[in-house]
């Protein structure tokens, strides 16, 4: 899959979407000095989202693009599973948005990568 054709993907443009929330989210957490670790995780995990659908946009084979689609669905279950656990620090509202957000990209991934490797 070329860039181009990346661009055009759901899941990605909802990542990206996501990705800036995440940013976003986890600046209104510098104030809980005891959330570093935290706010570093998510956002690596909302970068690796992108990071790895665009690494399997690079590659040769179909194959090779399911299996970085997986990594990318195993960092989406990450970074919602995170959020569920940051209720404590955001608004109900927030977190709820992002699991949803999660989940619709989740959503598209596993119908992706079902496809990809249908015989």
């Amino acid at each position: 899959m070329v860039m181009r054709k990346l661009n055009e993907f759901s899941a990605y443009q909802k990542t990206l979407e996501l990705y800036d929330l995440v940013v976003d989210d986890m600046e209104r957490l510098q104030s809980f000095g005891d959330t570093m670790r935290l706010r570093s995780q998510q956002i690596a995990s909302a970068d690796s989202i992108c990071a790895n659908m665009e690494e399997g946009a690079g590659r040769w084979t179909t194959k090779e693009y399911a299996q970085y689609l997986t990594i990318s669905r195993g960092s989406a279950a990450e970074t919602q599973g995170r959020y569920g656990r940051m209720n404590r620090w955001l608004p109900g509202d927030i977190v709820q948005d992002r699991i949803e957000r999660c989940n619709e990209i989740l959503a598209i991934l596993t119908t992706s990568i079902s496809k990809l490797r249908a015989p």
